[in-house]
């Protein structure tokens, strides 16, 4: 994923070029060849760093490695002579592989002016490739900017969607791998990672023979019509230790040399445009086009094994243009090769583009055995869908995993997928997509048309159950008597909130003719901000409702927890949308119309038994979520020590925040209850030189020092660029004495709490100053026993993740039960709050 660093250094170097380089393609040259010099620098000092030998800059070359350029007393002329010489001369250096002498091929300095080197080279000497895959997002942006990537139709596929992909497709380790439009080697890299990560034992150690390590590299294979793409995939494999990669430049739709050749798995991200009249392709495929895309994904289907599996990202044409060579392709595909689509949000390739994409999931083997086709739906990806791409909490993508894997494995198990209700998407039959002849493969198509009338009575409310609504006490609410429950008493989960309830007098209530609350009671909101929320009354005490809330009880027709659940419905709450009027909402008894379905009271009870098994799932997921708080266990001997002795407190600074810009701009407001960043409502600030002063690193503590929220301490552990606010003191540790992980978990102790209490200052408004956060000792553990806390803590937190993914697919399926009730096989998932509130026990269902 493309940083801000990177590309605020890339666009650097080319303004520093454009003087004396003006011709894009020559800058591109330049800036490549630069990176790649530094980076076989940065290779040779790890390997010095490890106790190894240099390669790349050893014996008569050692004299260009990258500190004799830059380093301090080398003179303008000297650097500039030095470097001109080094890339003309290291085609000729046996200690560097062909691939790599093949990139300085030629090359030559285009100038000769020292300051601009000297410039240029301070720019590339601040990239530092932790990881290579950063060379091909520093290329591949350079690009962009420069126009030939849109051009040529390629965009940079997301780490995070490549890794995606293969998961599912799941490559082995005796499988050939293929990508005919391999651009950096995404797909081929990931694929052997994969592969890796998949063959290890328990204790994580690997189970590949020296000979399968041996042979692993031969079975990938990459073609690209770039020979820019090609050199960039041959080093970025070779940095993966590929020591002889198989990339060709090829090219794949007009070329017939590499045509018998088969792969197992073909995983690519093919261009999406056409040169101007069409592409040329010769007479063996089998749809006949001039467009890219559909010539792309026919050649990827055509060129699998028997038992070949295809992982393909296409452009919304692919999936329903109506044009004859498109429905052809649909056609052959849902016949033959098509097993799942997985519609993508549209801006998952910018900043390249804004272009709305899906995957489709190619089987051979299965397709022939099924009659159905599973959709799915990303709705987020992890990132928002801006230009800068900064990552965000909502994350489709691993329960869309999980459920597409279940899916395939239903398949090839041979068992019945009819029952297969994912939250994500759903199943259609083959049947279906064929029925008009579009072979359209928009699963919101399906959604849409699928919706067919209940096979249960549709029955008005005013049918099943009776309504009424409180009154207001004269004088109004009191401090204390019997409970009055009003809209804002009804929480999210459809509970009913007695913390901060309003009451009315005993001879209030006595009167009452209406609106008195009995056990099984259904509510709803009838005015106001919360118009239509909906909750369930399961206690046996006295209580009424106000005049601002529907009582909806049951007859002997209907199952008090079944009608509960429809009302709680989505599908309910769209009907009861045309009943709500004003500008702040209101409901009237017309809703006594609105339908709903009525099974027999014996299903209804079906119906309840099987949410309720899925609700006591979600209830003990939540337990451990709610509940899980990290705990240290303290040695006695370790030293108790103040925070001042290891760290000095920084105060943010006060700017105006914005909706947009360089870095996100984190606020008091941002730390929740749980010690992590909102992700809602981000605000941004310009990176200016004072704003640059309170930057934050990766490890850094935030605490926030006033107001509600004081004392709550957060591990900034982001990628993306951030600066902190006036109302936030951020800690940095020594590296070689404090984790920052360990410092977070003791923060949220009550070790902790008891101290931040009592050097908390000011009353209405708690103050929580840097004087203060350095009085706080803390228990400091030996370094290593701090790490193995921290591993331990993680676990922990694996776990309670895990959870909160249990919770939403499970409401996902309580969802999927009331969507078949109303008759629905597709329906939209909720998520992020649980559906019903949880039942106590003695709780009885007529």
């Amino acid at each position: 994923m493309l940083d801000a660093d990177t590309k605020r250094r890339i666009d650097t170097a080319r303004d520093i070029l454009v003087g004396k380089v003006p011709d894009p393609k020559s800058q591109v040259e330049q800036i490549t060849i630069a990176l790649i010099y530094k980076f076989m620098d940065d290779i040779d000092a790890e390997s010095e760093e490890f106790g190894g030998e240099r390669n790349f800059f050893a014996g008569e070359f050692a004299r260009y490695g990258w500190s004799k350029l830059i380093g301090p007393g080398v003179g303008g002329h000297e650097t500039l002579n030095l470097y001109a010489e080094a890339i003309a001369r290291m085609p000729e250096n046996p200690g560097i592989p062909p691939l790599f002498r093949s990139i300085f091929n030629n090359a030559y300095l285009p100038y000769r002016d020292p300051e601009t080197l000297r410039a240029f080279l301070k720019v590339i000497d601040e990239f530092t490739y932790d990881h290579s895959e950063r060379l091909g997002d520093a290329f591949e942006y350079l690009l962009s900017v420069l126009g030939s990537q849109g051009d040529a139709g390629q965009f940079r596929t997301p780490r995070h969607i490549i890794d995606f992909m293969v998961a599912v497709v799941d490559p082995k380790k005796n499988e050939t791998v293929l990508d005919p439009a391999c651009g950096t080697a995404g797909f081929l890299i990931s694929s052997y990672k994969h592969i890796l990560a998949a063959n290890v034992n328990e204790d994580g150690q690997s189970t590949l023979t020296p000979d399968d390590l041996g042979r692993l590299p031969d079975n990938f294979k990459g073609y690209d019509i770039s020979p820019d793409m090609v050199r960039l995939s041959l080093v970025n494999l070779y940095l993966h230790g590929f020591r002889e990669p198989h990339i060709h430049e090829y090219d794949t739709l007009t070329s017939e040399d590499r045509w018998n050749e088969f792969a197992d798995v073909i995983l690519a991200n093919p261009p999406f445009m056409s040169p101007k009249g069409g592409i040329r392709p010769h007479n063996r495929f089998s749809v006949q086009s001039r467009r890219s895309e559909v010539l792309f994904v026919d050649y990827m289907a055509e060129h699998l094994k028997a038992n070949g599996r295809a992982g393909i990202i296409v452009p919304e044409g692919i999936i329903f243009q109506s044009q004859k060579a498109y429905k052809q392709l649909r056609k052959m595909l849902v016949e033959d090769y098509l097993v799942a689509v997985v519609s993508l949000p549209a801006g998952v390739f910018n900043p390249y583009s804004g272009v709305k994409t899906s995957i489709l999931i190619l089987d051979r083997a299965l397709a022939k055995r099924t009659e159905s086709i599973a959709f799915f739906k990303v709705e987020n990806d992890g990132f928002d869908l801006g230009a800068q791409r900064r990552p965000i909490e909502m994350n489709d993508l691993l329960v869309v995993q999980e459920e597409l894997t279940e899916y395939l494995s239903l398949l090839r198990a041979g068992g019945p997928v009819g029952d297969f209700q994912p939250a994500s998407g759903m199943v259609v039959g083959k049947e279906r997509i064929a029925a008009d002849g579009e072979y359209n493969l928009s699963g919101e198509r399906y959604r849409e048309t699928k919706t067919r009338p209940t096979k249960w009575s549709m029955v008005a409310l005013s049918e099943i159950v009776d309504i009424e609504s409180g009154s207001r006490q004269k004088g109004g609410a009191l401090a204390s008597g019997i409970p009055s429950v009003g809209g804002e008493h009804i929480d999210g989960n459809g509970s009913i909130l007695f913390q901060g309830m309003k009451f009315v007098s005993e001879d209030h209530f006595l009167g009452m003719k209406k609106g008195i609350l009995r056990k099984g009671d259904v509510l709803v909101v009838k005015d106001g901000a919360t118009t239509g929320k909906t909750g369930i009354f399961i206690h046996d005490i006295e209580a009424a409702v106000n005049e601002h809330v529907f009582i909806l009880r049951a007859n002997e027709s209907v199952n008090t927890y079944f009608l509960y659940s429809v009302v709680r419905s989505s599908q309910f709450q769209e009907t009861l949308k045309p009943f709500i009027k004003g500008i702040i909402g209101g409901i009237s008894l017309e809703i006594r119309q609105i339908k709903v379905p009525l099974p027999p009271l014996d299903v209804q009870r079906e119906i309840v038994a099987e949410i309720e098994g899925y609700q006591r799932v979600i209830d003990g997921a939540r337990a451990v979520v709610e509940n899980y708080r990290p705990r240290i266990e303290v040695d006695p001997g370790w030293p108790m020590v103040a925070l001042g002795e290891i760290t000095q407190p920084q105060y943010g600074f006060t700017a105006s925040a914005q909706s947009q810009g360089d870095a996100r701009f984190i606020r008091i407001t941002d730390i929740n209850e749980e010690g992590s960043l909102n992700s809602e409502e981000q605000k941004f600030i310009a990176l200016t030189t004072q704003a640059e002063q309170s930057i934050l690193e990766k490890g850094d503590i935030l605490v926030a020092r006033t107001g509600a929220t004081y004392g709550k301490t957060v591990l900034f552990d982001k990628e993306y660029p951030a600066v902190f606010a006036s109302y936030l003191i951020r800690l940095r540790f020594p590296a070689d004495v404090l984790d920052p992980y360990y410092y977070w978990a003791f923060a949220q102790t009550d070790c902790y709490w008891d101290q931040a209490k009592t050097l908390m200052t000011g009353g209405g408004q708690p103050q929580f100053n840097g004087n203060a956060i350095k009085q706080i000792r803390l228990p400091l553990a030996p370094l290593a026993a701090q790490r193995a806390i921290v591993a331990e803590l993680q676990a922990e937190q694996a776990v309670v993740e895990a959870n909160r993914d249990l919770i939403r697919r499970f409401e996902g399926k309580i969802e999927a039960v009331i969507g078949r009730v109303w008759g629905s096989t597709g329906v939209q998932v909720k998520s992020g709050l649980p559906l019903y509130p949880l039942l106590q026990p003695g709780f009885s269902n007529k």
